[in-house]
């Protein structure tokens, strides 16, 4: 008798406990129907191509090859380049922070800031601080330290301060996204920003200010940066991604000279350094005013995007006392609140199962702890207005059969 050869069958890695595959869940199963083209998609949290400076990029792009190629194609220093440093640094000192360069530190995506961070600060078991509910893509980036999550507590005006308490005694930091925070939109007051502040001090943790969605106001600016109150201890996270393009992968940490040095540490053993060409070009883009020059535009197609967005949720949402939604005065999401009965997941498999198929991402996705299963976000950016109302249109449809 023959025996069936086994030396060529694909072996299993004996993979880490890091890097063991996760099971897939209901929620990516979900997600992946909603990518389908005839799909009205508000689940992605991608900024609008509409929005993206092409011409200056190219401009720039010119320029750092003709006047400095050896230098943007050779490898840099791990913190950034100075041109890029120097100007974070002016945007953060012109919007009510002085801020030197070596405060800075450049990343590649402010994703890594966060895993870099989580690293530095955290071993397992260590109590960690987030809003409730959070961004999900920082707490993929920290549940690989195995931390413990306690939830901060949050009403219709975002996170409150008011309500912190001795649970919080030992943590060593908060994340907290106080500026169009994803996936709500809320944004907290000056006042709320102090308090949380005085919180930091009292019990001795420190904050992790992420802020992708602050440039991105419809009208007034919002409040104050964290670090205006609590410069010791707030390490603030910015990125390119929303107001210059994603495909740069590019962020930056504004904090203490020592943290930024830690944290430049791990970044070493990590990728060396972030790309030299696409600082170099960024900075080039910040030089020519990209804020002043391009930005306004941006804010403006955001501005009329959202109105779309809630004026369609006014129109087409059933009247119902457990029914009502965000109204953000930036950033690119909307929370959309359900009665307590209803699961938002169960309301996806409906409306994707309709003649207008529309996806959106399930607030289950956004807990840590207790999830609340009644809530969605939305985001608009990238939905032309005529499909923003058949979408939203075709969700409140599809809800009333849960009515």
């Amino acid at each position: 008798m023959t025996k069936s050869c086994t030396c060529h069958q694909t072996p299993t890695p004996s993979y880490s406990q890091i890097g063991k595959p996760k099971e897939s869940s209901v929620i990516g199963e979900i997600l992946a129907l909603a990518a389908r083209p005839e799909v009205i998609s508000f689940a992605g949290g991608l900024p609008s191509a509409e929005g993206f400076p092409v011409k200056a990029i190219k401009d720039a792009a010119d320029w750092v090859l003709e006047t400095c190629p050896q230098v943007a194609l050779q490898y840099s220093a791990v913190g950034g380049m100075p041109a890029l440093l120097e100007a974070i640094a002016k945007i953060e000192t012109d919007h009510g922070v002085p801020t030197t360069p070596d405060e800075v530190m450049i990343v590649s995506g402010s994703q890594q800031a966060l895993d870099m961070i989580a690293r530095v600060f955290t071993d397992e078991g260590d109590k960690v601080l987030v809003e409730t509910p959070t961004y999900m893509g920082a707490l993929y980036a920290f549940e690989l330290c195995k931390p413990k999550f306690v939830s901060l507590p949050t009403d219709d005006e975002g996170l409150n301060p008011d309500l912190i308490d001795d649970r919080v005694a030992g943590a060593k930091f908060a994340y907290v996204m106080p500026t169009y925070q994803n996936p709500t939109g809320r944004t907290i007051s000056e006042e709320r920003r102090r308090k949380l502040a005085e919180k930091a001090r009292q019990y001795d943790f420190w904050l992790i200010e992420d802020n992708p969605y602050g440039e991105l106001y419809y009208a007034e600016r919002p409040p104050v940066s964290l670090r205006a109150f609590a410069p010791e201890r707030t390490l603030r996270l910015g990125t390119m991604s929303k107001v210059l393009a994603p495909g740069f992968r590019l962020g930056y940490i504004c904090g203490p000279k020592h943290v930024l040095n830690a944290l430049k540490q791990m970044k070493t053993s990590m990728d060396l350094h972030t790309s030299t060409y696409t600082q170099l070009i960024t900075a080039r883009v910040l030089d020519q005013d990209l804020f002043s020059e391009h930005l306004p535009a941006v804010r403006r197609l955001y501005a009329e995007k959202a109105k779309v967005m809630l004026d369609s949720l006014e129109e087409f949402m059933p009247k119902h006392p457990e029914v009502s939604w965000t109204k953000p005065t930036g950033g690119m999401f909307i929370w959309l609140n359900l009665p307590k009965n209803v699961d938002s997941a169960d309301l996806m498999k409906k409306v994707l199962a309709s003649d207008v198929p529309v996806g959106f991402v399930p607030g289950v996705a956004f807990y840590t702890d207790n999830p609340e299963v009644n809530h969605c976000r939305l985001s608009f950016v990238t939905v032309p207005s005529e499909k923003i109302v058949a979408g939203i249109k075709s969700v409140a449809e599809a809800l009333k059969t849960f009515l």
